[in-house]
Formats: structure tokens, C-alpha cells, sequence
């Protein structure tokens, strides 16, 4: 029989593989033109099963110990910067997890329609001595986006089911190109950088890791 301690160390070494390994498979799919909408090319994640109930629970026992999970946003969830209902308004979405703290007054995580929110929260929040536990973003390689043009802007989807978030520093933004969100101009996640490469090639913006984010950088955005 499997040592119960040597099934829960496999679990975690294992956790601490999969955080560090590129999960993300790409398959290319083909653009599509339809009537005001175009579908952008796109890639799927590749999702990794494991087998055996006992490795299961202690990996959730585990995530859930050390790092929140990403959870879903409903149409009961609105932005705690400006109030607006995240999933009826496009663009990328945010969430983020503090410890031992209550973002806004409800419980975790704090949730937003834009990623410049998002970080204008956080820098908030680390101003005032909070610990975060965790910080998702909408990955636009893991899910079909569209691009719609409105008004004379390029919006693009939004996205808010819990599959669909990755780590916020597992990927690369395109930062302030002219395809907009709920909040006007963003920085756009993708989990893959040669997605984030053939975005910016097409719409414009700066590339940026989640440690090249700034104050200053965020601050802009806001203002545009």
C-alpha cells in the first residue's frame, strides 16, 4: 500500500512542477470574417488529467492551502473600482486574493472588468501593508476571442469563467494597443508570448511582463 505521506509530497512536488511548465499547447485556428465581428486567430490549452482520487484530493488540498484557485464571475459580481457588472462589458478581467484581508467589504477575491484596475487596486492595497495571495488575469491564449468594432473602436470579448484565468505573472501583456476593454485601452494577458508578439505586430501597444508593470505605467491608462 502507498505510504499516505509519500502521496501528499508527490502531490505537492508536483504542484510546484506544474507552476513552472508551459501547459499551454498551441492550435491554430483560422479567421473568420462575419457581418461587424471578426474572429482572431486563436489557441487552445492543452489540459492535463490526473488519475487516482487520492492524487486529486491532495493536489486540491494543496492549491487550496497555498494558493486560491481562480473562480468563476456571474452576473453577481461587479468591479470593485467602478461598479460595473464584469461579465456584460468586454475586455480582460481581473481577480485578486489578499490574506487575512476583505477586499471591499465582501469576501475574496477582488474582482475587476479591466486589468489597469486591477493593478491600480493592488498598488493600493500593497500601499497599505496587505499581502496578496494571488493575482488572475483573463489569458487571451487559452480562449476564442472576438474582435468587435464599435463606434470606431476594436473591442475585444471578455472572458470570466474560472478556466480562463491564468497566473498574472505567467504571462506577457501588450500594453495600451488600440484594441480596447470595459475601461477604454489595457493590458492584454496571453499565456503564450509569440500570441502577445502577433497581437502587438497587428494592433499596436508594448509588451510587458508583470514585473515591467508600474504605477506610472497603470496611472496613463487610467487617464486615457
Amino acid at each position: 500500500m502507498t505510504d499516505p505521506k509519500s502521496a501528499i509530497d508527490w502531490g505537492r512536488d508536483l504542484v510546484s512542477d506544474l507552476r513552472h511548465t508551459n501547459l499551454y499547447a498551441p492550435a491554430e485556428c483560422n479567421i473568420t470574417t462575419q457581418a461587424g465581428k471578426r474572429r482572431s486567430s486563436l489557441t487552445r490549452r492543452r489540459v492535463i488529467t490526473l488519475t487516482g482520487a487520492g492524487t486529486a484530493m491532495g493536489l486540491a488540498g494543496c492549491l487550496s492551502a497555498d494558493t486560491p484557485a481562480a473562480v468563476a464571475l456571474t452576473d453577481e459580481d461587479a468591479c470593485d473600482v467602478c461598479g460595473m457588472v464584469i461579465p456584460h462589458h468586454p475586455g480582460p478581467s481581473a481577480e485578486v486574493f489578499y490574506r487575512n484581508k476583505e477586499p471591499s467589504g465582501h469576501a475574496n477575491p477582488a474582482r475587476f472588468d479591466s486589468t489597469w484596475e486591477a493593478f491600480e487596486y493592488d498598488f493600493e492595497r500593497l500601499d497599505r501593508g496587505w499581502t496578496r495571495a494571488a493575482f488572475y488575469v483573463t489569458d487571451y491564449s487559452a480562449v476564442e476571442y472576438d474582435l468587435v468594432t464599435e463606434g470606431g473602436r476594436t473591442l475585444i470579448s471578455t472572458h470570466t469563467e474560472s478556466d480562463t484565468f491564468a497566473f498574472a505573472a505567467d504571462v506577457t501583456f501588450v500594453v495600451d494597443s488600440s484594441v480596447e476593454g470595459a475601461m477604454g485601452r489595457d493590458l492584454i494577458g496571453f499565456s503564450k508570448q509569440s500570441d502577445a508578439t502577433a497581437f502587438q505586430d497587428e494592433h499596436g501597444g508594448s509588451i510587458a511582463t508583470f514585473d515591467d508593470v508600474t504605477r506610472s505605467m497603470i496611472a496613463g491608462l487610467a487617464q486615457r
